[in-house]
């Protein structure tokens, strides 16, 4: 254990502990509206990815009006939320007329139905993290440096989802380099919570997450290397799946690394509010061989899962995290509670020795000297490297730097090696990797662990930095390479959402996404900001 690393965390604990109730008291006082989202009128937007390739199937849905509902979803809500990056509104209607025209050729209904089995999205809209290579699109991820630049050509996933007949409708906005979970860049302006226009989205994935808890997007792809895909998911009420290390390409995503192993660490992941279509949509984001190892189609009975619980860090190590929000222990214990009556064997986890979960994880991050940084090595050589960030974070909290905060803090914690010598995080990341076996026996061919996707829902705007220090709750997981899937499990008397996460040893994506379903099933899943108000 680090002792001026856990002093940063034990201080940060404290100014929460002392600051939150101040901001709650007096400086944002309750409000009788939070959100000015307009409330959902047309019934697709509520309607899976199953449901609507039924309707398209049997043509009695259009691809056209399928897109043109969820632009005109999308133009209502992004005057609100700023979510949006850049859109290709135009060019989407124009692939939806010609889906419609394939879909119009078939002679029988077997036709179709071949049609539909060779592309399993065809005609449905997928938005896209700006991140993640959309060919032709804006390629800058929230950078000022990069703001000219463009993707040649797509990434390897999003190739993908357009093979397999999705239509893509735009990018959406991430942090400056993805380093953060607030999505507020100098580029592109702040992203608001569908939930609370006075806080986060959450990063980096954070456009995503505000238009899919929005009910503007029917699925999206994020990318997650600490908590990208799941901060966003709890904090807009959606389900998020990390898969397991490696299983979806990232090639084409920026950042990147060109370090072997850092597909391990980074993965990119279906995000929805819908529980059932995980399953599909991550088996077209592995690919036919990768998702073979993952057994999506193999079958097995719910009751055949054992399920364990955390309410978070214990010891020492919990002590010094910042304490897990009484909603989110809560809806871990609802979730026990049901599946016991439904028979499954649940009882609380005996976790491996996780005293150092901070320290391995930011070392797992901190040791990626080949993913690219937000400083060029030009702009900070040598010993002048950490020097020259902490002059920029002087500048930034005086609103004179062109980079962001909370990426400096990212790029600190990088350089510095996470305020380590080499020594020990050479034994931190060996520690790490000794943890992916004993996980990996805890949890078995047919075991889950619920635990708290991160400590707090949403902070409000310019705090989340108090929550950058709980990421050690998702990014030891990215660190040991094992599937997640967050889960909405309602609102808390604030109308934020909360919700839990479902973890199993790796290339066990399968039993987290069963669990999923059967906790939408049982609480209902998402909820959105405002009640529906559907036409007749």
């Amino acid at each position: 254990m680090e002792i001026f690393l856990r002093l940063i965390v034990i201080f940060v604990k404290a100014f929460a502990w002392i600051i939150s109730p101040l901001l709650d008291t007096f400086v944002y006082p309750p409000k009788s509206k939070r959100t000015l989202i307009p409330p959902v009128k047309n019934r697709l937007l509520i309607l899976s990815v199953q449901e609507l390739r039924n309707r398209l199937r049997s043509r009695q849905l259009t691809s056209v009006e399928l897109v043109r509902t969820y632009i005109e979803r999308i133009e209502a809500v992004n005057e609100h939320l700023n979510a949006l990056v850049e859109s290709r509104f135009t060019a989407a209607l124009e692939e939806a007329n010609e889906t419609d025209d394939l879909i119009a050729s078939c002679q029988s209904a077997s036709d179709v139905e071949k049609l539909f089995e060779e592309r399993p999205l065809l005609g449905l809209p997928v938005t896209i993290k700006e991140s993640c290579a959309l060919e032709g699109m804006t390629f800058a991820v929230g950078s000022l440096f990069r703001k000219n630049i463009k993707a040649k050509a797509d990434g390897e996933t999003v190739k993908r989802l357009k093979t397999a007949g999705a239509i893509p409708l735009l990018v959406s906005a991430t942090p400056e380099y993805c380093f953060s979970i607030e999505t507020d860049t100098l580029l592109n302006g702040r992203c608001l919570n569908p939930y609370d226009f006075e806080r986060t989205p959450g990063g980096s994935s954070g456009g995503e997450g505000a238009l899919n808890g929005a009910g503007a997007s029917l699925f999206g792809i994020g990318s997650d290397i600490g908590g990208s895909i799941r901060i966003p998911s709890l904090y807009c009420g959606i389900f998020g799946h990390k898969p397991s290390g490696g299983v979806v390409s990232v090639k084409g995503h920026f950042p990147n690394s060109k370090d072997p192993n850092f597909e391990h660490y980074l993965v990119e992941g279906p995000m929805t509010r819908f529980a059932g279509d995980l399953s599909e949509l991550l088996q077209i984001m592995a690919g036919k061989e990768n998702s073979a190892k993952l057994r999506l189609n193999e079958p097995f009975q719910l009751n055949q899962i054992k399920v364990q619980y955390a309410l978070g860090f214990e010891g020492i190590n919990g002590w010094m995290h910042t304490s897990v929000d009484k909603d989110i222990k809560e809806a871990i214990c609802r979730a026990t509670t049901h599946l016991k009556t439904l028979g499954l064997e649940v009882k609380k986890a005996s976790l491996p020795n996780l005293q150092n979960s901070v320290e391995m994880s930011l070392s797992g991050i901190a040791a990626q000297d080949l993913m690219d940084y937000l400083l060029m090595d030009g702009e900070a050589e040598g010993s002048n490297k950490v020097l020259k960030i902490l002059w920029e974070m002087l500048k930034s909290f005086a609103g004179h730097s062109r980079y962001t905060t909370n990426a400096l803090i990212f790029e600190l914690m990088r350089r510095s090696g996470a305020f380590m010598s080499q020594s020990k995080m050479n034994l931190y990341i060996k520690e790490s990797r000794g943890l992916i076996g004993e996980f990996s026996n805890l949890l078995g061919e047919n075991g889950v662990l619920l635990f708290p996707t991160l400590n707090l829902p949403a902070p409000r705007h310019k705090w989340s930095v108090i929550s950058l220090w709980g990421v050690g709750y998702t990014l030891l997981f990215n660190v040991l390479g094992l599937p997640v899937t967050h889960v909405p499990m309602g609102l808390n008397d604030r109308g934020l959402p909360i919700g839990i996460s479902v973890i199993a040893r790796p290339n066990q994506d399968r039993l987290c996404l069963r669990v999923a379903v059967e906790l939408e099933r049982a609480f209902g899943g998402w909820t959105p900001p405002v009640p529906h108000d559907l036409d007749d």
